[in-house]
């Protein structure tokens, strides 16, 4: 089977993230308060402290969307769970965790939020923000307009360790997600197909129970499926290096 790769674009968004990095610091976000209401706005992960790569990024023009209440309470491509009232948002390329400054040059209203998803899937769209961060550029009415995009740095607690399960078999795979939600699971293969080949979603029944598991590949070698799965924790994905 062919060996699973990434995109020049997506390395080259990640490697620029993550190497080309002004300064560093140790940012700790205000205290949340809890999501009450459709207008209430909160941040994602308050609660911790992370540590933040500061760059300054090549400003870009693209088109942007936004999504909300549908998606809700759903996982992102980061392991988080989208709200829609956070300051969050979708994006093709960026790495994981990557703060960007999205504006709109309609009414010079700007934004500051976290990629934490992959998206959009339609055509001719580049980022998809949450409905709190789209409501900031009033882009909750047009749906979809033209923006600039500029990336800020990275929070670096979304690089993830690779986890080991069992590899007492020939064959190796890297998995990236398991849910018991097939949606779920397809949500998380539709952003991975953006950059990587050989995606599948395999079914595993444990006692009464279904769930469907996100894999890429199918190795011999444990080298190549160990350097696949530390690209994607590079990236920001949750991954296990386990049995085909």
């Amino acid at each position: 089977m062919k060996t699973a790769y990434i995109l020049g674009l997506c390395t080259l968004s990640l490697i620029f993230l993550t190497a080309c990095a002004a300064s560093r610091h140790i940012e700790k976000p205000a205290p949340a308060a809890a999501p009450g209401g459709a207008e209430t706005e909160v941040r994602p992960d308050e609660s911790r402290i992370s540590e933040f790569e500061e760059i300054r990024g090549e400003k870009k023009s693209c088109y942007a969307s936004w999504y909300g209440r549908e998606f809700h309470g759903k996982p992102t491509a980061s392991g988080e769970n989208f709200n829609m009232f956070a300051l969050t948002c979708a994006h093709r390329d960026y790495a994981l965790g990557t703060k960007v400054r999205v504006t709109n040059p309609a009414n010079n209203r700007e934004v500051e939020c976290i990629v934490n998803d992959r998206g959009p899937f339609a055509g001719g769209r580049d980022i998809d923000l949450s409905y709190a961060a789209a409501k900031k550029i009033g882009l909750i009415g047009p749906g979809v307009a033209r923006v600039d995009i500029e990336p800020l740095g990275r929070y670096t607690r979304y690089v993830k360790d690779v986890k080991y399960g069992r590899l007492d078999g020939q064959l190796i795979t890297v998995q990236i997600g398991s849910f018991r939600e097939e949606g779920n699971a397809r949500r998380l293969k539709k952003g991975l197909d953006l950059h990587y080949q050989d995606v599948y979603i395999m079914h595993a029944n444990i006692g009464s129970d279904r769930y469907y598991r996100v894999r890429i590949g199918k190795f011999r070698n444990s080298e190549e499926a160990t350097g696949l799965a530390k690209k994607l924790a590079q990236e920001g994905y949750n991954v296990l290096v386990t049995k085909y």
